[in-house]
């Protein structure tokens, strides 16, 4: 556990508590937090988790762009449910991509375990997609996705970053129970 895994952890849970809050502010403090740990995982050879950080940062841009002025009326965007199509759709997205990357990452890198780091950023980024736009179908995959993270950081001796992990789940639950709550969804 490093000064700087601890910063990062920090801003994680402040990331998310906006998030879960619907404030865009979540965007930039999230974008700090991605580029610590891009480096925190490049130093424990988790190479897709490294590369998912880098393509998170693009997407907290997207995200902040998305919830602050996106729509008709540039007031951001509204809370949304995705239709089973769309869901389908974007984890055989997840699916595909992790196959790849994790056939690449076996194969040219000395990952240490490329094939679940690569479905967990393939998923991920389906689900970082789903909550830069506000679909309600972003929580119940980062649920499932968070869990599988706590093994995997526990694995790599990165304790902090697993009980982060945890508390990013039980953070995605209230997300989940708060934007299904949101009355602007229910019209």
């Amino acid at each position: 556990m490093s000064g700087l895994e601890l910063f990062a952890a920090a801003l994680g849970v402040i990331a998310v508590w906006l998030t879960v809050k619907q404030n865009p502010w979540c965007w930039p403090i999230g974008l700090v937090m991605v580029l610590l740990y891009s480096w925190i995982f490049f130093e424990v050879k988790l190479y897709s988790d490294m590369l998912l950080q880098l393509v998170y940062a693009v997407l907290q841009l997207y995200g902040w762009y998305q919830w602050t002025r996106a729509g008709q009326h540039h007031e951001g965007r509204q809370i949304t449910r995705l239709g089973a199509p769309s869901v389908l759709r974007g984890l055989v997205v997840g699916a595909a991509g992790s196959l790849m990357l994790g056939a690449a990452m076996a194969h040219w890198t000395d990952a240490a375990q490329p094939w679940l780091d690569a479905a967990l950023t393939g998923f991920s980024l389906v689900a970082q997609w789903w909550m830069a736009q506000k679909r309600v179908q972003c929580w119940p995959l980062w649920i499932v996705l968070d869990i599988i993270f706590v093994g995997l950081f526990i694995y790599k001796d990165l304790y902090l970053t697993a009980a982060l992990y945890a508390l990013f789940t039980l953070l995605a639950v209230q997300g989940w129970r708060e934007w299904r709550a949101d009355p602007v969804l229910r019209t």
